[in-house]
């Protein structure tokens, strides 16, 4: 199972992308799901950047096992987590 954030939609509203990133990761925590797909986009890299540092955060870090950086589409982020 796969869950997926598109950020397209609130790319400029701060709240709403932290109220975003925080629910994906919660809901993939609660059906511990293996894997969240983050789709920030192409454009300049800031939303990129704001969610790269939002995972950055020790208490979200705590949750997942890692983070991967897609490298054949720029606008993407793969978030893995690892469930005994």
């Amino acid at each position: 199972m796969k869950l997926t954030l598109d950020l397209h939609d609130i790319y400029n509203r701060g709240g709403d992308i932290d109220r975003a990133l925080r629910g994906i990761i919660a809901e993939a925590v609660d059906k511990k799901a293996p894997l969240v797909e983050i789709i920030p986009g192409k454009g300049s890299g800031a939303l990129k950047k704001r969610v790269l540092r939002f995972l950055d955060q020790p208490e979200i870090k705590s949750q997942y096992h890692r983070v991967e950086k897609d490298s054949k589409n720029f606008g993407r982020v793969f978030v893995h987590f690892r469930w005994k």
